[in-house]
């Protein structure tokens, strides 16, 4: 189950939006996030699906990797469909004596699950596509406007980008533990719920302790190669707006007006 997270690997390609300004996938992202909280209709979140289905097929990423990646919150996502499917007042379709399922309570948990899967697979794609490198340089221009307030843009940056490059070496390390401490005989994933957290007591501590340790052979390596911040720091490649972005962001608008469009009127 740990191996199915894939948020923030990368997956080399040359596709169009593999070769997109990291600041438009950033953009895009966050609009398409903040479309999504406004819709509350099924159709039009079916609409926004195709798009990310669309968005998966240009950068030719699988979907069953994508949906890999839903596998370690599956959990929540269903008994979040549980509770939208018994708590929501409407037709009654189940009577289950103490319980019932009603016709809204199954529309709003589509509506949620469905929300949901794209707000997670949509941000999957801005991190299949982008290195870290270049999402801390995206990132950092978009944010540029807060240096003025005193605000440390680049360290932000910087730390975002860390934290996210290093979740799928974090995931790799936690595999090994368990399967190390399986290997000695540890009886991890069984038994009630406290038995279940008292048995990855032994895998939480060499974990925290190699993360220090790989937090600290990082900052070894900046300092060794004179990391000082953005005092004086230039980039390899200047980001630059071309034809590709600004087709991507015509694209999207268009799209995002038409979805939009399909909640308001349907």
């Amino acid at each position: 189950m740990i191996r199915n997270i894939t948020l923030g690997q990368y997956l080399p390609g040359k596709s169009i939006i593999h070769r997109a300004d990291p600041r438009t996938k950033i953009i895009v992202t966050m609009l398409f996030m903040i479309v999504l909280f406004i819709i509350d209709s099924i159709w039009a979140l079916l609409g926004a699906l195709i798009f990310v289905a669309t968005a998966y097929w240009i950068s030719k990423i699988s979907i069953k990797f994508a949906i890999k990646g839903i596998k370690p919150i599956l959990f929540i996502i269903l008994f979040t469909v549980v509770i939208n499917m018994f708590m929501t007042e409407g037709n009654t379709i189940v009577n289950l004596g103490f319980a019932q399922i009603t016709d809204q309570g199954l529309l709003r948990a589509a509506i949620v699950s469905l929300r949901v899967f794209m707000l997670i697979t949509s941000a999957s794609v801005m991190t299949y596509t982008t290195t870290p490198i270049m999402l801390t340089d995206g990132l950092e221009k978009l944010l540029k406007p807060l240096k003025k307030l005193k605000v440390p843009v680049h360290e932000m940056a910087m730390m975002m980008t860390i934290a996210l490059r290093f979740i799928p070496t974090l995931i790799d390390e936690t595999d090994k533990i368990m399967k190390a401490q399986a290997a000695r005989g540890a009886d991890i994933g069984t038994g009630n719920l406290l038995e279940r957290a008292k048995s990855f007591i032994p895998i939480l501590i060499p974990l925290f302790v190699s993360s220090f340790r790989k937090a600290d052979d990082l900052a070894i390596a900046m300092e060794a190669r004179c990391y000082r911040g953005s005092k004086g720091r230039t980039s390899m490649r200047v980001l630059k707006y071309g034809k590709i972005d600004v087709a991507i962001l015509l694209s999207f608008c268009i799209i995002c007006s038409g979805i939009l469009l399909i909640h308001y009127l349907i």
